[in-house]
């Protein structure tokens, strides 16, 4: 067994469908959101599991995300007053995404959404509350349900303990490199290199949990070439072997174009300048002081905007803003305290740190405050202002675009196992999250509502989870 495997001798004399002794129950491969919900449920149905990481380390994008999953209609938003339902996340998330290929997935998640937030919360805990302060891109209703600090690390860590409480260990540094297939169905998975004493673990079922191709140049340059010059930010591990495995078994293939970009991630400190700061009125310019387009499209569409137009831009707001985000999110309160958000009391100000002429600044300022005085558009069409016009001082955070995670992979049943292209399924095969085709439209990233990965991940995984330990 791969090294570090959690001994299951409880399963002596377990049997595959084609009458094979097996290792263990289900093989879950990747330990990000996705992995570790998948390996909860499993476990949960009575499943032993192994849950393979190739990186030394679990968390996959979940890790480096806010930890924010979309859920209709939970008792969280009742209490907080918030009227919500599945049918009106549904219809949210696809007026912001278009028409795609995966609108049965959209609409199968939404009604499972507040389901699986309370079943993490109150079977699992899970420490996830609902967001009140903002609704963040694509949500009609405040609906999102994050950590309290608001970070993915945190999500990862209850997850991991609630996995850890069932008897399933995630088993770092055991990369899958291929699926077993015998008698037409999924037997297992080869782990490690085959040339270098590689080992073979039999399971009644696999799940692939391994997320996307962000980390893929071949992958992205075939799929999503209009991002080959962002730079990637998500997890190492997204390089898209799973959905290239899953294809190889004839699985169809959803949304290969769409992606998760983000507009604006502070430069050269690594961490996102919360969208907040511009959903709340501020702003983007370029380093020549310009406004490059109307940003309520959100911080993915966004981010092709400024791939488009410049390698690096400048975020402005004011004090005011500054202090509400930085008091709600610690993550960029922490952005503050490093010296990421730079102040200054006047355009001019703000111009010498952007580096820039002083009229382009002063006039973007006036056409926001122009623009949030009367309520009507400003130049570029925007017309959301919620915190009103900017005031002295201001502030600019210098960032840059960047691709997080992409959304298109393979098609999935109401059972999260894979469909091939002639409508059939893989036996025994099962994939989530990022392996999948995602919610996002069907191609770019402006089809992006907030938490869409993972809802796909989490939400998916703990589908997949249930119904591979139910039946393998």
């Amino acid at each position: 067994m791969p090294h570090g495997t959690p001994e299951t001798p409880e399963n002596t004399g377990r049997t595959s469908a084609n009458g094979h002794a097996v290792d263990v129950d289900v093989v879950v491969v990747g330990a990000g959101g996705g992995g570790l919900t998948a390996a909860i449920a499993a476990a949960e149905a009575g499943a032993s599991v192994a849950l393979l990481e190739k990186l030394d380390r679990a968390g996959g994008n979940t890790f480096v995300s806010t930890g924010s999953i979309p859920a209709a209609g939970t008792r969280y938003q009742r209490e907080a007053g918030i009227d919500d339902s599945p049918e009106r996340m549904a219809e949210d998330l696809l007026r912001q995404s278009g028409g795609h290929d995966a609108e049965h997935l959209v609409r199968f998640l939404a009604k499972e959404s507040a389901g699986l937030v309370e079943w993490l919360v109150e079977q699992h805990g899970v420490d996830l509350r609902i967001i009140t302060d903002y609704k963040h891109v694509g949500h009609s209703v405040q609906r999102l349900h994050a950590p309290p600090d608001r970070r993915g690390a945190s999500l990862v860590r209850d997850l991991t303990a609630a996995a850890k409480r069932l008897d399933v260990e995630v088993v770092p540094g055991n990369p899958v490199t291929g699926l077993l297939i015998e008698g037409g169905r999924i037997a297992g998975v080869r782990v490690g290199d085959p040339g270098r004493g590689g080992e073979v673990l039999r399971s009644r079922a696999v799940v692939l949990a391994s997320n996307g191709f962000g980390n893929n140049k071949e992958m992205i340059a075939r799929w999503i070439p209009e991002t080959g010059a962002a730079r990637y930010f998500g997890a190492e591990g997204s390089t898209g072997e799973a959905i290239t495995w899953a294809r190889d078994l004839g699985a169809r293939l959803l949304n290969m174009g769409a992606y998760q970009g983000y507009a604006a991630v502070a430069y050269p400190h690594g961490s996102i300048v919360s969208w907040t700061t511009v959903e709340k009125g501020g702003f983007l310019l370029a380093p020549d002081g310009s406004r490059m387009g109307d940003e309520s499209v959100g911080y993915s569409g966004f981010a092709a905007v400024v791939s488009r137009t410049t390698d690096e831009s400048w975020v402005v707001f004011d004090t005011r803003i500054r202090d509400f985000v930085a008091g709600n999110e610690p993550e960029f309160a922490e952005l503050v305290r490093i010296g990421g958000v730079k102040e200054a009391d006047t355009p001019e100000g703000i111009a010498a740190v952007i580096g820039c002429p002083a009229q382009a600044v002063a006039a973007a300022i006036e056409d926001q405050r122009t623009a949030a005085t009367a309520r009507a558009a400003d130049s570029q069409g925007r017309t959301d202002f919620p915190m009103g016009a900017l005031t002295a001082p201001y502030c600019a955070v210098r960032s840059v675009p960047a691709l997080f995670h992409t959304q298109g992979g393979v098609d999935v049943d109401s059972d999260a196992q894979v469909v091939r292209e002639d409508g059939s399924v893989v036996p025994g095969l099962y994939a989530v999250g990022g392996v999948t085709g995602g919610l996002s439209g069907r191609s770019g990233g402006r089809g992006y509502s907030s938490g869409n990965g993972l809802l796909s991940a989490v939400g998916l995984g703990r589908i997949a989870g249930a119904a591979a330990g139910r039946r393998g």
